[in-house]
């Protein structure tokens, strides 16, 4: 039974529409899991049993009727605590919200509920999701399953330790920062960060009040699970217009560029002076783009279409001209500091605010950025980069409002902790999917991922890419003790 939490989303379907298992049974399971293993790591902090066993039942009833079943019928799952679910307490990991309970799902929520998915909890977070690191005043501290005295990551912290405990079936979680990117690099899942503007994110509380309408910039929702399935399974559920541009829009994704590794052409990015990568993980990433040319596939080495410099003069005062970013959480202040300088040098205000205007202007250099990165993948079918310059970093929770008390250590030297920013930005300023793959794991036993960026629109081509490189070097680990 316990390999069974382990199996693909997908797979645990089969499995109850098989009568494998029954849904009920599969619940149980996970809940006897998470009250053994979930007190060492924290991952998930709300559960509703009362409401996910009625769901469970009357799941088996349908299959025992013989009718027909969603592609998630009867996985239990859970969702980040930044999006809603109807009679569950959502807090986005922030005391303002820590009573709120949900009175309708997220959309996104609803369709995973829609294709017979059991919701049975909530995963940590840092405050409105605004840290690497999951942590907050509302549930405490989520720890990494593979070393308790490291963090998860974040803000999808708590979804990326549950997957990767064997706690849930699949997750649900957001990225506007690498909020799912740096999760899955940490604790060795994988993870879906979607092409902008393709998944719903109503009912969404990162950094919100609860049924706000207005989006974030560069925000997205995306999937998480411990198989490059899970990925291409939530993509399928997930991606589809909103609510209100159903009547008349549809979402057609094209087709992967290639099945196959050899049929991929493949740029690698793997170091840059601008933020340099610890030589351990540069060495695993390496070795992967090794493996990859094994397989035959083309591989180019080489920086991206736009330098990690240009780039990030450009996602720092975008990402914090985010509505309410300044107001609701003051340890972005050192780095609103910083992008106010940089936009003050490109002719931008210098104060903590980004008018209208200047909005427009920093959009406009967005775009013209999307159309070198469009050309760009005119020759090239993905990119691979890393995810962050270091594996999981023990917990450091010292007050930092200007980000300098916090440092990395990559090769023994201190970075500043906003390099955790750096390969996070070419996908999230110019709207690209990436996804994230477990391809190895340090000395100490921590796990490496790397970064899969595809064309605008060609989320298939990167789940694709790291299906088939799972094929080659493996995927997921059971962390020990788990």
């Amino acid at each position: 039974m316990t390999d069974l939490a382990f199996r693909s989303a997908g797979q645990l379907a089969a499995a109850v529409a098989a009568k494998e298992v029954s849904s009920v049974e599969l619940l149980d399971h996970y809940l006897a899991r998470v009250e053994e293993l979930d007190p060492k790591v924290n991952a998930l902090v709300a559960l509703d049993e009362e409401g996910a066993r009625a769901a469970a039942l009357e799941a088996d009833r349908t299959v025992s009727r013989g009718e027909p079943l969603g592609r998630l019928h009867g996985v239990p799952v859970t969702i980040k605590d930044s999006l809603e679910v109807a009679g569950m307490r959502t807090t986005g990991g922030s005391a303002r919200w820590g009573k709120h309970v949900s009175t309708s799902d997220a959309e996104s929520v609803a369709r995973l509920k829609n294709e017979g998915a059991i919701v049975f909890g909530k995963s940590n977070m840092p405050p409105d999701a605004r840290d690497w690191q999951t942590y907050n005043d509302v549930y405490g501290t989520t720890n990494n399953p593979w070393d308790p005295t490291r963090g998860p990551g974040g803000s999808s912290g708590g979804s990326a330790a549950a997957l990767a405990a064997g706690l849930t079936g699949l997750e649900l979680g957001g990225d506007s920062a690498g909020s799912i990117r740096v999760p899955a690099h940490f604790c060795g899942v994988y993870g879906l960060r979607t092409s902008f503007g393709i998944v719903p994110r109503y009912g969404s509380v990162s950094g919100h009040a609860p049924g706000t309408l207005a989006d974030f910039d560069m925000a997205v929702l995306g999937p998480l699970g411990r198989h490059a399935d899970d990925l291409d399974l939530g993509l399928d559920i997930l991606a589809g217009a909103d609510h209100d541009r159903a009547p008349a829009w549809r979402l057609e994704l094209p087709a992967a560029r290639s099945t196959t590794l050899r049929g991929f052409r493949v740029a690698a990015w793997l170091e840059d002076p601008f933020c340099p990568v610890d030589s351990e993980l540069a060495a695993i990433m390496q070795a992967t783009l090794e493996a990859v040319r094994a397989e035959g596939a083309v591989v180019v080495e080489g920086e991206g279409p736009v330098g990690l410099e240009e780039t990030m003069a450009l996602y720092e005062p975008l990402l914090m001209a985010q509505s309410g970013l300044v107001e609701s959480n003051e340890s972005y202040a050192g780095l609103v500091d910083l992008a106010a300088a940089e936009g003050a040098a490109g002719g931008f205000a210098s104060d903590l605010t980004v008018s209208f205007r200047e909005w427009h202007a920093l959009d406009e250099r967005r775009q013209h950025s999307r159309r070198r990165w469009s050309e760009f993948f005119r020759d090239v079918d993905v990119l691979l980069c890393p995810v962050t310059p270091t594996a999981a970093f023990p917990h450091d929770q010292r007050p930092d409002p200007t980000w300098s008390v916090r440092t990395l250590q990559v090769d023994g030297a201190d970075r500043p902790y906003r390099d955790m920013l750096t390969w996070m930005a070419p996908s999230a300023v110019n709207h690209l999917p990436a996804a994230v793959a477990p391809v190895g794991t340090t000395r100490d036993g921590l796990p490496v991922g790397i970064q899969v960026i595809a064309p605008y629109l060609h989320d298939r081509t990167a789940v694709q890419f790291v299906r088939c490189l799972a094929e080659v070097i493996g995927g997921f680990r059971r962390p020990p003790g788990f």
